[in-house]
């Protein structure tokens, strides 16, 4: 047994490494396809320009993309699926309903700051999307919106339901308005800076009578 276990290990060391290299490069594109369809939309960009931004030929792009549609539908729904999870995990986490409340803001400024580019994708060209991985999408957002629904009743029983959606989106269009207002990079102190008057801002807006 320890034998078999010895002569394959290096074979799976070597699919591993395959793996997370391929994985790495899939992420590269993916990083590059956000910057350039930010910049000129992505009935503005071809496979060939997003290959080049990504070190590579537009024909290597196929070799982890169907085409373009697919590379946007990985962008957005990565994203979502991603901020649907980080936000469980923030609420599971914390301790009190306020901690969870304020963890989620804390969470959606910091996406918000370091995935501007995705934001501004989000907004122009989710209509571009296969109307399946559209849907797909919205059905995400929605389940992300109802854990600060969810949060939000827990802090405020008393409130309507609906009511606390409406706060949950006010909010979320606050601090994504940024993506549309700070374009290229900030200094750390700018940055920092911004995050304290969105998480107050936010806290405010989530809490007002």
């Amino acid at each position: 047994m320890d034998v078999a276990k010895n002569e394959t290990a290096p074979e799976t060391v070597r699919m591993t490494g395959r793996s997370q290299a391929k994985a790495s490069r899939r992420a590269v594109m993916l990083d590059a396809a956000a910057a350039l369809f930010a910049e000129r939309g992505y009935n503005g960009v071809s496979i060939e320009e997003l290959g080049a931004a990504a070190g590579v030929s537009g024909p290597a792009v196929y070799r982890h993309f169907s085409g373009k549609p697919a590379v946007l539908s990985a962008l957005l729904i990565g994203v979502s699926e991603d901020l649907l999870e980080g936000g469980k995990a923030v609420v599971a986490e914390s301790a009190t309903p306020e901690k969870a409340l304020r963890g989620l803001v804390e969470f959606q400024v910091d996406f918000a700051l370091r995935q501007a580019d995705v934001i501004r994708v989000q907004d122009r060209d989710l209509g571009s999307l296969p109307e399946t991985d559209e849907r797909r999408v919205r059905s995400l957002q929605r389940q992300y919106v109802e854990v600060w629904v969810d949060a939000l009743s827990a802090l405020h029983s008393a409130s309507d339901l609906p009511l606390l959606r409406h706060r949950a989106q006010g909010v979320f269009g606050l601090i994504n308005s940024t993506s549309h207002t700070v374009h290229g990079r900030i200094s750390a102190r700018e940055t920092a800076r911004l995050r304290t008057l969105l998480d107050r801002m936010a806290w405010a807006a989530l809490n007002a009578q």
